[in-house]
Order: structure tokens, then C-alpha cells, then sequence
């Protein structure tokens, strides 16, 4: 996709259920990515989840946020704001994509909107349920780390969280958070690193059964 004003090239993969049948409400799912240094293609390397999300009737689209000719997020200073501009952006990619889709397929349910990231496209996912509460049913976050959740019922929060790292203070809600806002946070024993398409065959199985018990 191409986004005019800023005149930016937006790469998209689109996963939907192999059929020729219309499906009535179908229901959206976009993906974000985590940090790939800017080497592109790394919104095709969790096909096992889109794959699976698809295969179960839910139309998903893979969103590539880092272009080579991006500048390398900061490694140096506190995250949650050296990193904000990179989000921004990213919130700002998913926004387009989802008005860009509203208009070319105005068929689907934008009501029930599922948002889906990884470590940094995580974080992007948890500051656009911040920004734009409205336009999200829920999201699922699979080990961010920098960025603040949501502490709201509305969209829903669950959360899939690695063995290996922890997030940064204040990113995860507390028990009485969790208890208040019905926000789930889900600890596995799958690396950080293991959750795109790396992973084996059984912790790919453990993360497809979490997100499909949730998001169904």
C-alpha cells in the first residue's frame, strides 16, 4: 500500500480462508511485526500464526513496518521515549491500513477488530488501543516489553508473556489491574526470541492454542 502524504510505501500480506465462499462478518486481524534492524520481510515470519488465523475465518493482514531506508530505532536512553517517534509511526501504519481496508472491503466486521504484535510491533499495538480506543475490540500482545498497556475493559488486553525477558516497570498491569479491567496476563515458558516462526513445532502449537482461545 502507499501512503500518499507521506510518501511512504506501506508492504502488506494479506492471509484469508482458503474458500471461494463469501464469509458474512468476517472478522479482521492485523499484524505487527517485531524489530528486524530495518532487513525488511519481517512481516512474513510468523505464517504460522496468520496462517493459522486465517485457516479459522479471520481476515489477516501482515503489516511491514521498517523499510531499510527507516533510521535504526535508539538502543540508548529510556525506551518510552526514544522509541515513542518509532511507534507513533507504526500506529500511524495501522491506521492507514485499516481506513485503506474499510474502504476496499467494507464487508468485513471492523467492530470486532483484533489487533496482534510481537516485542516492538507490540508495543506499537498497545499505543494505538491507547490512542485510538475506539476503533479496537482487543488486542493481544505477545511479550512487549517497553511500551504501557492499556489499563481499560475496553479494548480487552491479553497479554503472552516470554521466559526469558522482563518488561520494563509499569508495562504489565498489577493483579488488582488485571482483577479490575479483566486483563489477562499469560506467562509461558517459550523464549522471547521463539515467538515468530523460529519456535518449535510445540511452543508454535502452545502460542496458536493461546491466541485462538482468546481472540474465539
Amino acid at each position: 500500500m502507499k501512503h500518499q502524504k507521506r510518501n511512504r510505501k506501506i508492504p502488506v500480506a494479506f492471509y484469508s480462508p482458503k474458500t471461494n465462499q463469501k464469509i458474512s462478518g468476517q472478522k479482521v486481524v492485523i499484524f505487527s511485526h517485531g524489530y528486524g534492524a530495518n532487513k525488511g520481510g519481517d512481516y512474513l515470519v510468523y505464517s504460522y500464526l496468520t496462517e493459522m488465523l486465517a485457516s479459522k475465518g479471520y481476515f489477516t493482514v501482515s503489516i511491514q513496518h521498517e523499510l531499510p531506508t527507516d533510521e535504526l530505532i535508539p538502543m540508548e536512553g529510556k525506551p518510552q521515549i526514544v522509541r515513542m517517534p518509532f511507534w507513533e509511526r507504526g500506529t500511524e501504519n495501522i491506521l492507514f491500513v485499516l481506513n485503506e481496508l474499510k474502504k476496499t472491503r467494507p464487508d468485513l466486521d471492523y467492530k470486532h477488530l483484533t489487533l496482534i504484535g510481537h516485542s516492538n510491533g507490540g508495543d506499537m499495538t498497545a499505543l494505538f488501543a491507547n490512542k485510538y480506543p475506539t476503533l479496537v475490540y482487543q488486542i493481544i500482545a505477545l511479550d512487549n516489553r517497553r511500551m504501557y498497556l492499556p489499563r481499560t475493559s475496553h479494548p480487552k488486553v491479553y497479554t503472552l508473556r516470554s521466559n526469558d525477558y522482563p518488561a520494563d516497570e509499569g508495562v504489565l498491569p498489577s493483579s488488582e489491574e488485571q482483577k479490575k479491567y479483566h486483563m489477562t496476563v499469560q506467562p509461558t515458558q517459550i523464549n522471547h526470541g521463539h515467538m515468530d516462526d523460529k519456535g518449535s513445532n510445540e511452543e508454535k502449537k502452545i502460542l496458536k492454542n493461546k491466541v485462538l482461545q482468546y481472540i474465539e
